[in-house]
Order: structure tokens, then sequence, then C-alpha cells
């Protein structure tokens, strides 16, 4: 690479983060997620806007000479996202919920999951699948689409809306986490069908089960043995520098799983729930300097180049993207109201818990980009999956908003959450980044 192909790339580079951070700040000034807005900047550069037009000559040129760069920051902010991730869901699960807990991830995920693997082949059309996507990938991933709801986004909701102490934010984060894990290794499903072309019986066999063992370790006996392993004695790297332990703990995870043929988006979000125990003061610091970084700019990269690949001229379905947040979301909202029932909710209670984890956010634009990226869905079911999680996720921080303001319980009997409405009344709500 010389020196005038690398000024290019930068120039590139600085475009997508300047304006991902700038046009972020302008959606989290007008209360909405700040991912949006980082979505945008990709858009905005993209073919639907200035690309479209002939603008950003030089900017296209770098792309399509520097793409294997940009490909490596794209996934080096994926992983990264998925790494914080999961080392906050240790934090997530309180043992006062269980039962409700149960009830909302079982019934609310488990019947949107179920419904689309049955329904799947009747609405499946060629129009949908990438040049990798066999009807069993393929209704794996719309499967999932259906049922998945955001942990990043979801919990920035309830930490700008000042509700993040409050019962229900415990409730829908608990749900969020085990619909994550179990919705995260059903997509580790579809992309080791989708990665074996020829579907050989032997080969295809070899990928499950090594991809079902290396989230089954990966949950249970391995973050034991990697929490021995941070308070050893011997491990100086862990005591004298837990950052580059932390991030060492992060490859370690994808270099085992690309010798295993394991997608390396599940080995980051494992890695991150290894590294971090009841007691994990020791790596307290270094998460908060990883995740700064990383939202600083890899992670609005990542997003940025997100909006890039959505093309919203040649790529984009009207009727698709309607048809699907019709039927997704129904399914959703009665799934999540009837399992709400089940653990003794009622009224607003079941409104306002179904409508809150509808929001895909983060979650919803991983699976569309590990999707697409394996070949198993069209750029147009791409750019629906994107835009349903953006839309989604803007629903559910409006509607969760509107009823804080008018003084009312996001659960009956969670004064908590009531008390907080003035707190968020426009005049007094200041509004922050959003993840």
């Amino acid at each position: 690479m010389t020196e005038s192909d690398l000024s290019s790339l930068l120039f590139v580079i600085l475009l997508l983060v300047s304006l991902a951070q700038l046009l972020g700040w302008a959606c989290t000034r007008l209360r909405q997620p700040k991912v949006i807005g980082e979505i945008a900047a990709g858009v905005v550069l993209g073919p639907a806007l200035l690309g479209r037009f002939g603008f950003a000559a030089t900017f296209r040129a770098a792309i399509a000479r520097d793409g294997d760069v940009l490909t490596f920051l794209y996934w080096l902010g994926l992983l990264l996202l998925m790494f914080l991730s999961g080392a906050e869901t240790r934090q997530l699960f309180s043992r006062h919920e269980r039962r409700a807990v149960g009830w909302l991830a079982t019934v609310g995920t488990g019947v949107p999951f179920l419904l689309g693997l049955v329904f799947a082949p009747l609405v499946i059309r060629p129009s949908l699948a990438g040049p990798k996507g066999n009807v069993a990938a393929l209704t794996i991933v719309l499967a999932v689409a259906v049922a998945v709801t955001s942990i990043p986004v979801v919990s920035k909701i309830f930490a700008d809306l000042k509700i993040l102490h409050t019962r229900f934010a415990r409730l829908v984060l608990g749900v969020a986490v085990l619909e994550d894990i179990v919705l995260w290794l059903a997509l580790a499903v579809a992309t080791a069908v989708a990665g074996t072309a020829a579907l050989e019986p032997g080969k295809l066999a070899y990928r499950l089960a090594a991809t079902a063992l290396f989230f089954v370790l990966g949950l249970t006996v391995v973050p034991r043995a990697v929490k021995r392993i941070n308070k050893a004695r011997m491990n100086v790297l862990a005591r004298h520098s837990p950052l580059a332990y932390a991030l060492g703990v992060l490859l370690a995870y994808c270099a085992v799983a690309g010798a295993l043929k394991v997608s390396l988006v599940f080995a980051a979000f494992l890695a991150g729930f290894a590294v971090v125990h009841n007691k994990r003061k020791l790596f307290d610091e270094a998460l908060e300097t990883i995740g700064k970084i990383s939202f600083a700019f890899f992670i609005p990269l990542y997003f940025a180049v997100v909006g890039y690949k959505l093309d919203l001229v040649r790529g984009f379905s009207l009727a698709m993207l309607l048809a699907f947040l019709a039927g997704s979301c129904l399914i959703k909202v009665v799934s999540v109201s009837l399992a709400g029932r089940c653990a003794e909710f009622r009224g607003l209670d079941l409104l306002n818990l179904a409508i809150t984890t509808n929001a895909r956010g983060g979650p919803g634009i991983v699976l569309a980009s590990v999707a697409f990226d394996a070949g198993i869905i069209s750029a147009r079911f791409y750019t629906t999956l994107v835009l349903a999680a953006v839309l989604t996720s803007q629903i559910a921080g409006v509607w969760l908003e509107q009823v804080l303001r008018r003084g009312l319980p996001l659960l009956s009997g969670d004064e908590a959450a009531g008390a907080e409405a003035e707190a968020v009344s426009a005049p007094a709500r200041q509004a922050a980044p959003a993840a």
C-alpha cells in the first residue's frame, strides 16, 4: 500500500467515523438511539444518496481498492460489540424475578421462534435468499429475526429514561439475555448449515456438533476455568495489564473458534461472558477502557459500514418491510402478552413488556449482518431486517417515554418507575448518547 492509498483509506475512515458521530449526536438530541445516526452516516455516503448522484468519487474508489482493510475494521467493531455485550450479561440476572423471566423467555421468545420455523416455508421466496441461502438456513434466520430482542439498545433506553434500576428493567433485560443466548446458538447453526454448500452429512454433522459443543462449554465449563486463571498468582498479565489480558481472552476465543469453523461472532460473545465473574473489580477499568474506545471508533465504524451496505434504491422493498414488520411485531406482541398473563401481569403491564421486548436494535442488526455476510439472505431482506431493527427500537423508546411522562408505572406496584415521570419530562431531561 502506497502513501497515497493510505491517505485515501484514512480519508474514508475519517468520513465514516466523523459523520457517524455527528449524526449519532444529532439523534440523541432528538431523543433517538445513537445507532440510528451511525447507520444513517453510511446511508448518506452510500449508493442511496451521495453515491447515487455521483459525489464522493474518491470515497467510492478508496472503498473498492481498500475493501479488505475496511472489512477487517468492520469485523473488529462487531467482535468488540459482542464482547462487551457478553461481559454485561452476568450483571442482568436477578433471583427475585426468575418465575416472570422464565415465562417471558419461554413463551415470549419460544412461541415466535417456533411460529417462525413453522410458517417460514410458506413465506420464503427467492427474493429473500442469498447465494448460500438454502431453505434450512433461511428458515432459522427468519425465525430468529421474529424472536430477537436487543440488549444494548434497550438497556441504553432505560438508562436515558432513568429506569435502569427498576423491576421492569431487570425483567426485560433478564429475558433479553436468555433470548440472545439461545438465538445466537440458533444463528450459529444456520451459518454452519449455510457453510456446507453441498450439505454433506459428515461435514454438516461436524459443524453442528462443534458449534453446539463450543456454545455449551462456553457457557458452563470454560468460564469457570477462565475465572481460576484470572485469579491465579502466576497470571502476571491479568494483574499488571488487565486491558491486554481481556483482549487476549477475546483473541484466544476467536482463534479457537476459527480453528473449529465456529462463527467468530459467538466466540466474542462467549469471551465477554467468560472474562467477567462476580468479583469483576479487576477488570472494571479494563472493560471501561475497551468500551470507551470501541464506542468512540470501532463500533460507530461498524454501524456506518452496515448503513453503507444498505441499498435503499435497488435493495429495498417497501412491501417486504411492511409485511415483515406487521407479521413479526404482531407475533411478538401477542406472544409476550400471553407470557405476561402466565406470569400474572395485567393491563398496561402487558403492553409495556410486549412493546419493549419487540425492540430488535443491535442484535437485530448483527443478525442481518452475519446472515448477509454468510450469504444466507439477499440484499433486500438484509435491508428489511436492519430497518425493522431501527424502527422497533424507536417505537419502544417513544412508548416508554410517553408512559413515564403521563406518570404511569411500567409495572403495577412498581412505584419507582412512576416516580421517575417528572424526571424525564421534556424541559428537565437531557438527552444522553445511545448505544
